[in-house]
């Protein structure tokens, strides 16, 4: 059941995600020939209104296709409602529309939750391993997804993102040396010991970390308190996941290896929700706004690269030339089936079951 949540959440953040670009292009009275969740061919499929819905058979993503990119199609070339034919702002609009939509759906989601469901309680000591990597040194050490870290070297590590900064701190200045971590698992405490890894001079044990929330929740006092409670959930969402993109540009081949494909994201959605609402809620509101991050990067295919494209045509005075555009686009299809396969095949081989039949 776990499992199909969190299928179930990814699905509704591709859903919204595509229904921005949707209802800011029809809103507009631009023409739309297609609205598909998948990609590859159709599953269920359906028109009306001049308008192709789809449930595609690769589940990893969605787009909102327009007249303009059918040349089969019998609408004049010269159709002002043609997507090509409006001015910038409104073209723009409907392309960064998908990530405004994910944005606001993560807003809505915490909002929600803080109103209807009530408040997390406050960090508890320590810090929660989410998922440890496979003949990494977290796992070796014996650490599993699920055990809290209390104290490192005898020194208690506090509450909150705090204790998780003091933690992996720790583990930085520590290369090739012995640290000492007492491990919490079903009220057992037990004390292990970790040797970092070298990495870029720094120590790795590879382990998932995140702040101990126990999943309790607490009425909202008063409307003022549902949002600002929102507010600074949501900006510590997005800041984090603008600092994990900014590494891959910093420091790429260790931020690398932190990318988590479509199999390694349900897993975690999976362990999230056994944490009851709050951790479902947290996986809802964190994928959704790393959807409008990533679609915000200006990368082809993405709307961030769509969004490049519009803005040289705004300093050129005139469109880029199609041969140009396509082939922008090609390297980014390529590029993403490429990424997604790789991302796929390493998370399923390192998922427990594949491992026990492989013999590891």
């Amino acid at each position: 059941m776990n499992v199909l949540a969190s299928i179930a959440v990814l699905g509704l953040l591709i859903l919204f995600h595509e229904a921005g670009h949707f209802l800011a292009a029809t809103s507009q009275g631009i023409r739309v020939s297609g609205f598909s969740i998948g990609f590859g061919p159709a599953i269920i499929k359906t028109q009306q209104k001049g308008v192709t819905y789809a449930l595609r058979a690769l589940p990893l993503g969605g787009f909102v296709s327009f007249p303009d990119d059918d040349k089969e199609s019998d609408i004049p070339p010269n159709d002002p409602n043609l997507l090509k034919n409006r001015p910038i702002h409104q073209r723009a609009l409907v392309i960064s529309a998908g990530v405004l939509a994910n944005f606001l759906l993560a807003w809505l989601v915490l909002f929600g939750q803080a109103g209807l469901i009530g408040l997390p309680s406050q960090p508890e000591p320590g810090v929660l391993v989410m998922s440890v990597q496979p003949y990494e040194v977290a796992e070796s050490s014996g650490l599993i997804a699920g055990d809290r870290i209390i104290s490192v070297n005898g020194k208690a590590l506090g509450k909150g993102q705090e204790a998780v900064q003091v933690l992996v701190k720790e583990i930085q200045m520590a290369p090739g040396k012995t640290i000492k971590v007492e491990r919490v698992r079903e009220e057992e405490k037990t004390i292990l010991s970790l040797t970092p890894t070298k990495f870029q001079g720094n120590g790795k044990v590879g382990a998932k970390l995140q702040p101990n929330i126990s999943g309790k929740i607490h009425p909202a006092k008063n409307i003022g308190e549902v949002l600002t409670h929102t507010n600074k959930e949501f900006l510590d969402l997005l800041g984090r996941t603008i600092k994990g993109y900014k590494g891959l540009l910093t420091d790429f081949s260790s931020t690398a290896q932190q990318l988590s494909g479509p199999v390694k994201i349900v897993e975690i959605g999976a362990k999230l929700s056994e944490q009851g609402g709050t951790g479902l809620v947290l996986f809802a509101s964190l994928v959704s706004i790393n959807l409008g991050v990533l679609n915000s990067l200006p990368l082809p295919l993405l709307d961030g690269g769509q969004l490049a494209l519009l803005l040289i045509e705004s300093i050129r005075g005139r469109p880029i030339p199609e041969r140009i555009q396509l082939a922008f686009m090609q390297s980014g299809f390529l590029l993403l089936v490429g990424l997604s396969v790789v991302l796929i095949i390493r998370d399923t081989s390192q998922l427990t079951l594949v491992q026990q039949l492989m013999g590891h």
